[in-house]
């Protein structure tokens, strides 16, 4: 059985104070994986959580996401090809609800838990979930499907949910993984089979760009020896970058589709290739590389020398998704007119800091993309010290801070 592992679509998200719609951006990736699944011919397209983002506000962008998403598979649906997809943090519980319900109705007859499902169609998980399938040659491989910890996926109405942000997380961690090893040993689990593990969560040993949403008080964090051994393949989803755990190149974060904010300035995007025969996996996964978008953050503090310059500096500049900060000096620069000339060098900006020389005020300041206080002051912390040799260090400060905040 041949699979696509994919993860962090983010289908609907948009990026900044402007609200650059990526949807054009992620449609291609997208179109690029369906590509992919024609060439490579996958018996399964793994999605490890994120399919939709939680910035995509309208109905409408929903449902021509979904629309998109038919048009774009029908042809790995009609030859056979199975997709399955859990939820992540950033899919909204009534988005898939209402997605759920929809596929209910094209298959009015649900598997049980553990059942051989039906090829040829999208299963999306909710909540913990088992289940098989059987590739053309008769290989039969068990899936485990995880989503991410929320207190309505996996804490019932008998506990208490701590008020703390710290001690939530910390039950949620824990009822996670009591939940998978109750799957593990449920009736319905075949111990004969081979097994591969989906699931949308933070493993402690990951490199992430920076803290930014990834501290114990912030994130339900895992540590490595909390993924089970012995899976025939580790989907994982959540962390943008991909990457192995442990240095074990079965268990693996594919990473997100496109660069999806400034920590992912420098990554490469892709999907992972992985078989599994009868034997179990057939080597090392192969990785299938992704056209990334270009993400930059440009500091200009000399106006008249550094602007002529930005074509040259950045050669694909008309392309590029910019945030920038300038510092001009009133009665030597004209502010409109400079402001102009940068947006001119880069039309899809989605951010700016227009600051007066030796004053500090900045105009045209960042707004936060989350209500979430704690969330928005490491946003705004994050892009600022980009640029700052000592980033790591003063942002690991002040998420410490942050975790005495309820």
């Amino acid at each position: 059985m041949r699979i696509l592992h994919t993860a962090d679509w983010h289908l609907g998200d948009r990026i900044g104070s402007r609200g650059i719609d990526r949807t054009a951006d992620l449609r291609k990736a997208v179109e690029r994986i369906a590509e992919y699944c024609a060439d490579e011919r996958p018996d399964v397209l793994l999605v490890a959580g994120d399919l939709f983002s939680d910035k995509a506000q309208r109905q409408d962008d929903l449902g021509d996401a979904i629309k998109h998403l038919g048009d774009v598979f029908r042809p790995f649906f009609l030859r056979g090809g199975t997709i399955l997809a859990l939820t992540g943090n950033h899919d909204r519980e009534a988005t898939c609800q209402t997605l759920r319900s929809t596929l209910t109705l094209a298959a009015p007859r649900q598997p049980a838990f553990g059942d051989l499902v039906e090829p040829g169609r999208l299963y999306l998980a909710a909540g913990p979930t088992l289940l098989r399938l059987e590739d053309a040659d008769g290989t039969q491989v068990q899936f485990i499907l995880m989503p991410y910890p929320t207190p309505t996926r996996y804490l019932d109405d008998r506990g208490v949910v701590p008020a703390t942000r710290d001690g939530r997380n910390a039950t949620l961690q824990a009822a996670y993984a009591t939940r998978l090893q109750q799957v593990m040993k449920h009736r319905s689990y075949n111990t004969a089979l081979h097994t591969v593990l989906a699931a949308h969560i933070h493993v402690g040993g990951a490199t992430v760009p920076s803290l930014f949403r990834m501290t114990a008080a912030q994130d339900v964090i895992f540590s490595e020896g909390d993924v089970p051994a012995g899976f025939a393949y580790v989907a994982l989803g959540h962390i943008h970058r991909a990457q192995t755990i442990g240095g074990q190149s079965h268990v693996r974060y594919s990473g997100s589709i496109d660069r999806l904010d400034l920590g992912e300035r420098d990554d490469e995007k892709s999907v992972s290739l992985v078989t599994i025969g009868p034997c179990g996996r057939e080597g090392d996964p192969r990785l299938l590389p992704l056209d990334a978008r270009p993400l930059y953050r440009v500091e200009i503090t000399d106006p008249d020398a550094e602007i002529p310059r930005l074509r040259d500096r950045y050669p694909d500049h008309a392309r590029a998704l910019v945030s920038y900060r300038l510092v001009w000096t009133p009665g030597r620069h004209q502010r409109e007119d400079i402001v102009n000339a940068i947006e001119d060098v880069f039309p899809h900006w989605y951010d700016r800091d227009v600051i007066t020389a030796g004053t500090g005020a900045v105009a045209g300041c960042a707004a936060p993309t989350t209500d979430d206080p704690v969330q928005a002051v490491e946003e705004y912390l994050t892009d600022q010290l980009a640029t700052d040799p000592d980033c790591d260090e003063l942002l690991r400060l002040v998420a410490g801070l942050l975790e005495e905040v309820p």
